[in-house]
């Protein structure tokens, strides 16, 4: 989720990429930084943290405008932790660097440059791709060569602009599975790059947006680019809309890069046949019996779903609290209580008072939050980035996603640290693992299906989202979605709880959303929805199999562990819900009454 920009021409550079930066900054605020290139000398800045201190140092350096060529960076931490030192551009001995992406064999080349006598400075996958192409370049004296060499050293997904003092003029650059767009700029001998269109806007007028594989050398000269089926299209005018790539909401473009985020959340995390968390050592866990894990909205429904997977693979006892109740019940907390707090802006005002309450008590506290530096992460003991980057719209979807993923992960962690899970059972949660990101790819049949669906549910007295295990948090964050933007009523339930008093509604104008994976509890929950179907509610289900009671059905696809079936139906439950918000005329990412984080009681 990092965002990378460059620019080419006679205008003023700095000023240039600090606002292409600025549009990109809801890609990554761990780190910001710029290299400017003046025929052979180059000058870097870098700051850790936001970018108004980026700008803080450049204004106390003075920068001058005379610099025609430069590139930028705005960094969500992956490999390294957020320091300047890991900051990007990075230097080799007469090159820099930015990148977006992961470099998934950078260990290797790593090893065998440090053989060679390269001197390494940062944690980052990053600087492995500045020294391979120096040496190169070092063997060759050929620029473009070095450059294609070093792209076809690397395994992973990456966008890169690179320059360097023994081609002055010139950005190296090249696209394999992260976003980049090179641009002609309005004046002669102008070029520009982003990772999205908005920094482009009211610069350019004509771009490409490159394919994987593709790469060039820009210049004043012009552009070289490696292929040659290159496509100009025309940028769009409206910085509102390219900030939403295109799409009608914040909302629907943060469902869409859910799988996106979901790979920056897994990666460096997910190491072969094993977890491996750079933030924590085993020390977190030795001496503690139970878990305790406090959050509110859709962090509270992420929390519920880890307490399953907490007790099933890690043999932990896991309780979650509403931390709005947790703070007054006057709770009794033990030492040996590992205590988690989840917070997608770390500022939540119930859940930091909660936390606070357990530091007092001398519990150890893990935050799971998707903003460094905030109150959260400055108190916990451990915190783990779930690297969401910026989320726009009110209603929590990308944030709910990478809590759940983060905290399967840490479950899987603890469980092998207690010796509670064979190696074949970690390599199969794993694998699964592994394929969440295609599980949360929208298919456009998917969504098509909730578009026309949503027509047929604006009115009726109110909707039961219902679900077993951990699809009774997904049916309570479904409901919520729908609550939040529709204005509509809608309960999550427990699938078994209906006969205890909820059926009693049951008739034609209550809707039934009902969870239904293959892989856990099917029989069961088929039963409950066949007992609300006797009684004339309408039935939509979300199942691999069909079900001969629904009245409306949502297919998703047939997979071999119940968590990628959670993901792909929360998919849909996103969709149902916007779609059904759309048809009312709401305000999708700002509905009424609610802010994006509640930092009041």
């Amino acid at each position: 989720m990092c965002g990378i920009v460059g620019y080419i021409g006679s205008k003023n550079t700095t000023e240039i990429l600090m606002d292409g930066l600025k549009e990109l900054e809801y890609r990554g605020y761990d780190s910001t930084g710029i290299a400017l290139l003046d025929n052979d000398k180059i000058e870097v800045y870098k700051a850790l943290g936001k970018l108004k201190n980026l700008e803080q140092k450049i204004s106390d350096a003075n920068v001058g405008e005379n610099h025609f060529l430069g590139i930028g960076h705005t960094r969500w931490a992956t490999h390294g932790k957020p320091t300047e030192l890991n900051a990007h551009p990075h230097l080799g001995e007469y090159s820099y660097v930015v990148h977006n992406g992961i470099i998934e064999n950078y260990k290797e080349i790593k090893d065998k440059l440090i053989q060679d006598g390269h001197k390494f400075i940062s944690q980052t996958d990053t600087e492995v791709i500045v020294h391979l192409f120096e040496n190169y370049y070092n063997n060759s004296n050929d620029t473009k060569e070095a450059f294609q060499k070093t792209i076809a050293d690397l395994k992973g997904a990456y966008s890169i602009l690179l320059i360097s003092k023994v081609q002055p003029d010139s950005i190296f650059f090249f696209k394999h599975g992260s976003p980049l767009i090179v641009a002609k700029g309005k004046e002669e001998k102008e070029v520009l790059f982003s990772s999205t269109d908005a920094p482009l806007i009211g610069l350019a007028d004509d771009v490409v947006y490159l394919e994987d594989g593709m790469g060039g050398i820009a210049s004043p000269a012009g552009i070289e680019f490696f292929s040659d089926e290159i496509t100009w299209s025309t940028l769009p005018q409206s910085k509102q809309y390219a900030q939403k790539d295109g799409f009608r909401f914040f909302m629907e473009k943060e469902i869409y890069e859910q799988h996106d985020v979901i790979t920056d959340s897994m990666l460096g995390r997910l190491q072969d046949d094993q977890i491996h968390f750079d933030e924590f050592d085993a020390k977190i866990i030795e001496g503690i019996d139970e878990i305790k894990i406090c959050a509110c909205g859709t962090s509270y429904h992420a929390a519920l779903t880890a307490s399953y997977l907490f007790e099933r693979l890690s043999k932990i006892r896991c309780s979650v609290e509403i931390a709005s109740e947790f703070r007054y019940k006057e709770p009794l907390m033990s030492k040996k209580t590992l205590f988690v707090v989840i917070s997608q802006s770390g500022e939540t005002a119930d859940t930091l008072e909660a936390l606070k309450m357990a530091k007092k008590a001398g519990l150890k506290s893990i935050v799971v939050c998707n903003v460094d530096n905030s109150s959260m992460t400055r108190l916990g003991d451990v915190t783990v980035l779930t690297r969401a980057g910026i989320e726009k719209g009110v209603a929590s979807t990308k944030a709910f996603s990478t809590q759940t993923v983060v905290l399967w992960m840490m479950a899987l962690y603890f469980a092998k640290f207690k010796n509670a899970i064979s190696q074949d059972k970690l390599n199969s949660e794993i694998f699964a693992l592994r394929e969440v990101p295609k599980a949360l790819i929208v298919c456009d049949k998917m969504h098509e299906k909730t578009r026309r669906l949503s027509k047929r549910y604006l009115h009726g007295h109110g909707f039961f989202f219902i679900g077993r295990d951990v699809f009774f948090p997904l049916a309570l964050e479904g409901a919520l979605k729908l609550k939040e933007i529709s204005y509509l009523h809608a309960e999550g339930y427990p699938a078994g709880e209906m006969k205890h008093g909820p059926i009693a509604l049951a008739d034609p104008e209550l809707f039934t959303i009902a969870l239904m994976p293959q892989n856990l509890h099917y029989d069961k929950i088929k039963s409950n929805v066949e007992e609300l179907s006797a009684r004339d509610s309408t039935i939509c289900s979300i199942s691999p199999l069909d079900f001969e009671l629904s009245d409306d059905f949502i297919k998703t696809n047939k997979t071999d562990h119940y968590m990628l079936e959670f993901f792909e139906m929360l998919v849909a439950l996103q969709l149902l819900s916007m779609e059904i918000s759309v048809r009312l005329g709401n305000d999708v990412d700002m509905p009424r009454n609610l802010a994006k984080s509640v930092t009041v009681e």
